[in-house]
């Protein structure tokens, strides 16, 4: 599905009127604007505004629900879900931070929610942390020569020990670490989401790589 036609899909189904017509000077939106100003297009009634922000943000909001839920066939629904909230609560939308500092702190509500949610279910459609991000096709941590046969074992071993050890985490230490490691976010924009000082972000994270590499040290 196209960002365009998402995005008119999610203004659909969230029953919207007419969108206000763009003003003459509005200009092209992100042209010389922040995130926040094009939110406020949005909440202006600015269509074309809104997805922008669908185009912009689509693949990393996949990526992000993709490495939370585990499961392939949920991330793009959820990452819809993300921008259908975002729209219905356009009316309300502040900008009194970054809107990446909003839009992470719905995606990661949302995902929680759902791994609370489906937390006893079936784990057939579940993938590791470690493979291949949709649509990059890169894998994180894993050799570049052809493995053999006993090395495959060996990694598949290891991926599932990884996810196992990192959905074990503690709710927030989790979320801490898909964003920094996969989401390449730094301690301040983290910190910014999860509504904590930075410092104390760091310590988050300190605590859950020393919990990883404890449990992982026979795969290290």
């Amino acid at each position: 599905m196209g960002a365009e036609l998402l995005g008119r899909g999610l203004l659909a189904g969230a029953g919207t009127t007419q969108p206000v017509a763009l003003k003459a000077d509005a200009g092209v939106p992100g042209e010389g604007q922040t995130d926040a100003d094009v939110m406020l297009r949005v909440k202006a009634g600015d269509e074309s505004a809104f997805n922008y922000l669908v185009q912009k943000y689509r693949r990393p909001m996949v990526n992000f629900m993709y490495r939370m839920a585990h499961n392939a066939a949920g991330a793009e629904d959820l990452a819809q879900e993300v921008f259908l909230r975002i729209y219905r609560s356009r009316e309300s939308y502040q900008a009194s931070a970054k809107f990446t500092t909003w839009l992470y702190r719905i995606a990661t509500n949302l995902a929680v929610n759902h791994a609370r949610d489906t937390r006893h279910e079936r784990p057939e459609n579940q993938v590791s942390l470690d493979e291949p991000e949709e649509g990059s096709g890169r894998a994180l941590d894993l050799p570049d020569a052809t493995p053999s046969v006993e090395e495959n074992l060996m990694q598949r071993e290891r991926l599932a020990a990884i996810r196992q050890r990192v959905q074990a985490l503690p709710e927030r230490q989790r979320v801490a670490v898909v964003m920094h490691k996969y989401q390449q976010m730094d301690y301040r924009q983290i910190a910014d989401v999860l509504k904590l000082s930075e410092s104390a972000t760091k310590s988050l994270l300190f605590r859950a790589y020393e919990t990883l590499r404890e449990q992982l040290r026979e795969f290290v």
